[in-house]
């Protein structure tokens, strides 16, 4: 992990104008869902990119549509109050070919008073002539306004660009003391507000058992046998309002800054439920941004008072939706009742260490040399020839997530499943369990290679 924070970009408006397309622009892929139904985003929410040679987090927040019987305007104003304060800059979308709305009036008010680089792209420009939409826009006294096509990408990344402009220069990470901060994320109700209680021991945090209680990230610190552990509950990401509705809800912005901001993140699950697809999409979340995480399974005093063969069920599922994470502890706990609670801590402290290990260069080549002994690569093609793939030696260039560049013959011959080996090898022999691990592969030209 770098020493210096990456900036996040919220996008932000009303649904259905656009973000999501305009977030896989920026993804340089198709990352999330588009539809034309308002409140379809199903996949990744945060994506990093590089806009001008500077690493920034682009976050959708599609997934803060309304509930079925909330107003619209009601549930963007949320939406707006959200990356307000959990954003470093808003990307403000609006639809122009809609035209101005009274609650996107309501919105420009509160990103003023905010203090965050604002963009307003006006949505839907697809040609020159219809530049006349975007001069209604003006009236919300933004003063970075521009149209764009999302679907075209015309004029999207010029805006982006001018907006993380107004950044000005990255700045260093705040220091932190010595307390391991945990993020508690997973869908509503699911017990998080309980669990921190349980772990606190008084009732610290509004507990309900209607969805969504928790509005806010909520820090608390405790200590724990001489440790200090700050641990920061969160509004999660909401699962969908409706099943008829294909659109999932999150507060993806709350999620991925508390993730950002902690050493380890505790995915709560719920027993009664099984592993879902939303909580595959926050495990999902917590590797991608290098956090070390573990599954805890709530309510398991439920799950045991059904029948074996439930039990049994909601066991294979989770190992089947883990098996590419094999990695990742998995704890089964009741916050109700505390059974399995006090087994919390200690894998806290296994997974800090774990994601900010340091290793020695002589024992990370040692493994290297072994590694590769037990298994050589495929060979590399070259034309018509093949040629051995030669390892040379690996040095550690990161933690959090534990980083390491491994120098080789030809990095683009080495195959996926190759590189699984290693980073299997690699967590066995120093115990990375939890930890996500970055493996980047470069050239180094062998000294019996020919010219």
């Amino acid at each position: 992990m770098s020493d210096r924070s990456i900036p996040i970009v919220a996008i932000l408006g009303r649904p259905n104008v656009g973000k999501s397309t305009l977030f896989n622009r920026f993804a340089g892929r198709r990352r999330a869902l588009v539809e034309d139904t308002p409140g379809v985003t199903r996949d990744r929410l945060a994506e990093e990119v590089d806009v001008s040679g500077r690493p920034v987090l682009v976050v959708d927040t599609a997934g803060l549509d309304p509930e079925p019987e909330s107003a619209i305007e009601a549930a963007v104003q949320a939406q707006a109050r959200t990356a307000i304060e959990e954003a470093d800059a808003i990307l403000f979308v609006v639809d122009g070919q809609a035209g101005l709305l009274p609650e996107e009036e309501e919105i420009a008010r509160m990103l003023r008073r905010g203090g965050q680089p604002v963009a307003l792209a006006v949505n839907k420009v697809d040609h020159p002539k219809h530049q006349h939409r975007v001069g209604e826009f003006h009236a919300l006294g933004l003063d970075l306004v521009r149209g764009i096509s999302a679907e075209h990408g015309s004029g999207a990344w010029d805006l982006l660009e001018e907006l993380v402009e107004q950044l000005g220069e990255p700045g260093e990470r705040p220091a932190t003391d010595e307390a391991t901060r945990v993020a508690i994320v997973g869908r509503p109700n699911v017990g998080k507000s309980s669990l921190l209680n349980r772990l606190v021991g008084e009732e610290r945090v509004v507990v309900s058992d209607v969805p969504g209680t928790t509005r806010d990230a909520i820090d608390i610190r405790l200590e724990h046998e001489g440790q200090a552990y700050v641990f920061v509950d969160t509004a999660g990401i909401r699962r969908p309002g409706s099943r008829r509705r294909v659109g999932e809800q999150g507060a993806a912005l709350m999620a991925v800054r508390a993730i950002e901001r902690a050493s380890v993140a505790l995915v709560l699950v719920d027993a009664s439920e099984g592993f879902t697809d939303q909580d595959a999409r926050v495990l999902s979340l917590v590797r991608e941004r290098g956090c070390a995480g573990a599954v805890l399974v709530n309510k398991w005093d439920l799950a045991e008072r059904e029948d074996e063969g439930f039990r049994r069920r909601l066991r294979d599922e989770l190992e089947r939706r883990l098996r590419g994470l094999s990695d990742v502890p998995l704890l089964r706990i009741s916050a109700q009742t505390g059974k399995g609670v006090a087994r919390i801590f200690p894998l806290i402290t296994k997974l800090a260490e774990a994601g900010g290990v340091e290793i020695p260069t002589a024992e990370l080549n040692r493994w290297l040399r072994d590694a590769v002994a037990r298994h050589e690569p495929a060979m590399a093609q070259r034309g018509a020839r093949k040629r051995p793939l030669k390892f040379f030696y690996a040095t550690q260039v990161g933690t959090r997530p534990p980083t390491f560049v491994l120098f080789c013959t030809e990095p683009n011959a080495v195959q996926g499943s190759y590189l699984r080996f290693l980073e299997n090898r690699l967590r066995e022999q120093f115990d990375l369990g939890g930890a996500p691990v970055r493996l980047i592969l470069r050239k180094r030209r062998s000294e019996d290679e020919d010219g």
